[in-house]
């Protein structure tokens, strides 16, 4: 009999003995489950050969037969799945000897090291820096996360950051709010400054990183980057009049400011940055150069009735909520060749709108402007060029507190290319831009999401995903895929630890592309660097302290005689 047959009378025999343990039942007492064919000796099976014929040996007792995955019926351990093998990832000459047991992944390869393929288990790789030069996946680097709270958005953007910093690239983090990238940062070597009452302060009037480089630089490229610094003061400036005043500056108010700030300039010695008391003392003097663009012609009654609505909104700014933080100098600058740095603003209270807006639109003033003056020293052969990477979390917050907050990212989605930096940008859900006060800025903020090179969804409800595969373009099952990942544990969960179903699970799309779904699993120094659930973590200390305490007071009780009744002392 050729082997062939032998295997198919050994499955027509495991078949028969599975069927009547079925039928009979786990209790049914069996003469034997061992099929016939296995019970055969060699001899039997040889037939009258030479070394068969005459005398056998004595049937050997065998161990009964199991199916490798298992009896059929109750009781009988069968599994509807094998596990599969492990997987290995090494490189062709590692694993050449191994041909043809070694296989491809489908899974991009280009990037910081993300996860696992939820589905294959291959390693998936990707950031927007890496997918927009290296692998040209993208033309845009930028990356826009949607998720519920708890998931892992921040984790994974952690991640990132972590390992863009390996290759050189210099993270961002221009606005921290819980703070969640602060220690990272610190463990990478990086800056971190701390902004808010009591805590530290931004001169809005200081040209930082780009006035050192324009004079580094000198000659025509030096003041075309005065130009541009000379600009970036303007817009910060005018950005605080209108949270102070809740709209928009005049066009003519914007030409006085500018002319007050071209005669500070001139002014200030060297080495010394005009504050925002000095505008104000400028506006009082009233210079030729500012009463020319007031076109007062000599009245100084229409000199006053030009400037009184600026100089008023500049002493609102300084004797408002927003003068501790910008009426001073610059308590720590950002140093251009730090290899990360974070702007701390946690210390500002979540009710305090205006000081939130103000500081992250002098957060990101400050930080594009060391960008452009990297750039510009790398232009004219002083440094070496380096690549960047902004983070801004939590971005409904900044979003609602002032319209000037939409404006600046949405002209950082549109040039980040040219700026030479990849951004990331982390909210709850695209509702979140509908909360917006005009027409205008919620067009804006849905374009955050159009023009993302790379959409990372972790957990979200059913209707939020179809409102996002209008934009994006999700399949059904994608849909219902990421939506099951926002159920929240089951009740019956007893375990300290527990997390949500969907926690570390993320989908990434690009373009029309099939998303890509992945499990991150972070390693213990990610969990030591990133919780965004301090608050939440019991103080071992103050319970310690706390049961010393009890254990005191019921010592001294015993002592003195006394019962320990809940909530007194009786004798």
């Amino acid at each position: 009999m050729s082997r062939r047959s032998e295997e198919k009378k050994a499955e027509r025999e495991d078949r028969q003995v599975e069927e009547t343990v079925w039928r009979a039942g786990p209790d049914a007492a069996l003469p034997s489950l061992t099929p016939a064919w296995l019970r055969e000796t060699p001899e039997k099976k040889k037939g009258s050969g030479k070394q068969g014929s005459g005398k056998q040996k004595a049937d050997r007792p065998k161990e009964p037969y199991v199916p490798p995955r298992g009896w059929y019926g109750p009781g009988g351990g069968r599994v509807g799945y094998m596990d599969p093998p492990t997987m290995w990832r090494a490189t062709t000459v590692q694993a050449c000897g191994m041909w043809p047991f070694a296989a491809g992944s489908g899974s991009p390869m280009t990037g910081v090291p993300l996860g696992q393929h939820l589905f294959t288990g291959a390693t998936v790789c990707g950031d927007p820096l890496n997918w927009f030069t290296r692998a040209r996946y993208i033309s845009n680097p930028s990356l826009f996360m949607l998720g519920m709270p708890g998931l892992g958005k921040s984790t994974l953007v952690n991640r990132m950051l972590i390992g863009l910093s390996a290759t050189g690239v210099v993270p961002l983090v221009l606005g921290d709010l819980k703070p969640d990238y602060a220690d990272t940062v610190r463990a990478l070597g990086g800056q971190v400054i701390s902004i808010g009452r009591g805590r530290g302060g931004i001169n809005v009037l200081d040209p930082g990183a780009m006035g050192a480089a324009a004079a580094r630089i000198g000659g025509e490229a030096g003041e075309v980057l005065k130009a541009e610094t000379h600009g970036r003061v303007l817009n910060m400036v005018a950005a605080l009049v209108t949270i102070v005043r809740g709209r928009p500056m005049d066009d003519h108010e914007q030409s006085v400011l500018s002319a007050v700030l071209h005669h500070l300039r001139d002014r200030t010695p060297e080495g010394r940055a005009p504050l925002l008391p000095d505008l104000l003392r400028i506006l009082a003097e009233g210079p030729d150069r500012v009463r020319a663009v007031t076109l007062d012609r000599g009245d100084d009654t229409r000199y006053r009735d030009a400037v009184d609505p600026l100089h008023r909104s500049l002493l609102g700014i300084l004797d408002g909520p927003l003068g501790d933080t910008f009426a001073s100098e610059t308590s720590t600058r950002i140093d251009p060749d730090a290899p990360a740095v974070c702007i701390d603003i946690s210390g500002i209270g979540e009710a305090d709108t205006q000081l939130t807006a103000a500081a992250m639109l002098a957060a990101w003033s400050d930080g594009l402007g060391t960008v452009a003056a990297a750039h510009a020293l790398a232009d004219a052969g002083l440094a070496p060029r380096r690549w960047f990477f902004t983070v801004l979390d939590e971005l409904w917050r900044p979003l609602r507190a002032a319209s000037g907050i939409v404006d600046r990212i949405d002209a950082l989605t549109r040039l980040n290319r040219s700026l030479g930096l990849g951004d990331a940008k982390i909210t709850h859900t695209l509702k979140d831009a509908e909360a917006l006060g005009t027409d205008s800025d919620r067009a804006k903020a849905r374009g955050f999401v159009e023009r993302a090179g790379m959409v990372v969804c972790a957990g979200l409800p059913k209707a939020e995903m179809e409102e996002l595969g209008k934009v994006v373009g999700l399949s059904r099952r994608e849909i219902e895929l990421v939506s099951s990942w926002s159920s929240p544990p089951g009740w019956g969960v007893s375990g300290e630890h527990e997390e949500p179903p969907g926690r570390g699970r993320f989908l990434i799309k690009v373009g029309g592309r099939p998303g890509i779904p992945i499990k991150v699993a972070i390693t213990d120094a990610e969990r030591r660097l990133h919780n965004t659930n301090t608050r939440w973590t019991p103080n071992e200390e103050a319970i310690e302290q706390s049961l010393a305490h009890t254990t005191d007071q019921v010592a001294r009780a015993a002592q003195e005689g006394l019962r320990v009744v809940p909530g007194r002392w009786t004798a």
